[in-house]
């Protein structure tokens, strides 16, 4: 079975949004998706990086846990949870 590298999303955009952006893809030469795809890259780049959940998992090390080398996936999990709350 293959893997999908892209996942789909289903956008409903308003038809100035629409108009612009199809303009802007054919002026770039480009699609409507590799466009959006942009966009939210733009986005996600303003995100302080102290916002980052990723970022939460940095200090893990200085638990005191002896067992970080064994249970570390259960440990970013539960980081993630408390944060996701």
């Amino acid at each position: 079975m293959k893997t999908l590298r892209q996942r789909p999303l289903q956008i409903y955009l308003r038809p100035d949004q629409d108009k612009a952006l199809r303009q802007l893809a054919e002026r770039e030469g480009t699609s409507l998706a590799e466009l959006v795809r942009r966009g939210i890259d733009r986005l996600l780049q303003e995100i302080p990086v102290e916002d980052d959940p990723a970022m939460r998992i940095i200090a893990l090390g200085r638990s005191g846990k002896k067992d970080l080398s064994v249970a570390h996936d259960r440990y970013i999990v539960q980081a993630l949870r408390k944060y996701h709350r």
